[in-house]
């Protein structure tokens, strides 16, 4: 009797750890079925040395430390599947599920730019004056480095103004928080230097967190609006963006509805998460079904199908390469014919990618510092589906 209680003890235990590797299960018709079993069998890398090893995604998650993931797969401009595997909190033993909502880190870039682009559609704005012509709170230092030459709006969203700080750390639970306007002018309790010219704009592209700080400000200059509420009466709202804020911290969301952070040696990140009143280049909690819904309205307008925000023109400039292969909030990729962004805070890393063409894409976000399984799930992704 002993001997099989403890039998059945071990069972039990087996499959909490299974059931906790793939937290949850929605049933889809066998032939979704079928490709996301070979997607969760199939994660492969690129990088040099891989001798062309096929790995279970559970075993990838164990081999980087990663306890919560989550991923969406968009086929002909609908959302195929979609997952959660592992933990959302470890001790908690809170499992991700479709719902859990990640810190999308830079991603936030990405919908920024839909929100400045909808006051540019909305003739508030325009992209190519003087940013301090719409600036109210506060004025942008021109100096001898920007050489007599004004940065636009453009160039704040494509990253060609020539600005200084490329991310931000966050602030921990407790902190005092900065504002806007102390962000730009680096004055305490802001952790970060303030946003200055470091080359002339328009020369180059120069990834800078605080040229989207700026974009951020010039929305609620214009608005008079609280940047979050904007955001979702025009942005995350209109796309079916349901579960997702801009809030930073997100009190209007439930404590167990957000993942928690961690490092790559597995610690916790303190307090759970960072905070990021820089919202617009790093303040958005999501999930990958969220985003997903994103995408699918992006490649909609594009082809002019949709315009739950954006227009058909205004999508195809947003994705046309403004400075080398950036357009306006994303990344273009013409060999592979994608627009995409990843993201990194403390604790979460996020990528997603949306094909210009077909209407295909996937999302995956992690509450972990390392990114690498990311990369091995698109593989897999991307293979499985002959993309």
């Amino acid at each position: 009797m002993k001997k099989h209680f403890v039998s059945l003890l071990i069972g039990i235990v087996s499959y909490v750890q299974v059931s906790n590797v793939y937290a949850q299960k929605t049933v889809y018709n066998k032939d979704v079925e079928q490709r996301i079993k070979q997607v969760e069998t199939n994660l492969f890398s690129n990088k040099a040395g891989s001798n062309n090893d096929k790995w279970a995604i559970d075993t990838r998650m164990r081999h980087y430390g990663v306890y919560g993931l989550s991923v969406a797969v968009i086929k002909d401009y609908k959302i195929e599947w979609v997952k959660g595997y592992g933990f959302a909190d470890f001790d908690e033993k809170r499992s991700v599920t479709t719902e859990t909502l990640f810190q999308a880190a830079s991603i936030s870039k990405s919908l920024n730019a839909v929100g400045v682009l909808k006051l540019v559609q909305d003739k508030k704005l325009a992209l190519d004056t003087d940013i301090n012509t719409y600036l109210t709170t506060w004025k942008f230092p021109y100096d001898a480095v920007s050489k007599g030459k004004k940065i636009n709006v453009a160039n704040l969203l494509s990253h060609s103004a020539g600005l200084s700080i490329h991310g931000f750390p966050g602030y921990g639970k407790g902190d005092k928080l900065p504002s806007i306007t102390q962000i730009l002018n680096g004055q305490k309790p802001a952790n970060t230097k303030a946003v200055r010219s470091q080359f002339e704009p328009g020369l180059k592209a120069e990834y800078s967190g605080g040229g989207t700080t700026i974009s951020q400000l010039i929305v609620m200059d214009i608005t008079k609006q609280p940047y979050a509420q904007y955001m979702w009466n025009n942005v995350l709202k209109p796309m079916g963006m349901l579960h997702s804020t801009y809030e930073q911290p997100p009190f209007n969301k439930k404590a167990q509805e957000l993942a928690t952070g961690y490092q790559e040696n597995k610690k916790q990140i303190e307090g759970k998460y960072h905070i990021y009143p820089e919202q617009g280049a790093a303040g958005l909690w999501t999930n990958p079904t969220d985003l997903a819904h994103y995408i699918i309205e992006t490649q909609l307008a594009l082809i002019g199908k949709s315009n739950k925000v954006l227009s058909k023109e205004m999508t195809q400039l947003r994705l046309t390469p403004y400075s080398e292969n950036l357009g306006l909030g994303v990344f273009i990729d013409d060999v592979n014919k994608t627009f995409g962004h990843s993201g990194g805070t403390a604790g979460f890393r996020c990528q997603y990618y949306g094909s210009l063409q077909g209407g295909n894409g996937v999302v995956v976000m992690v509450n972990s510092d390392n990114s690498d399984i990311m990369y091995e799930l698109i593989n897999s992704v991307r293979s499985i589906y002959k993309w």
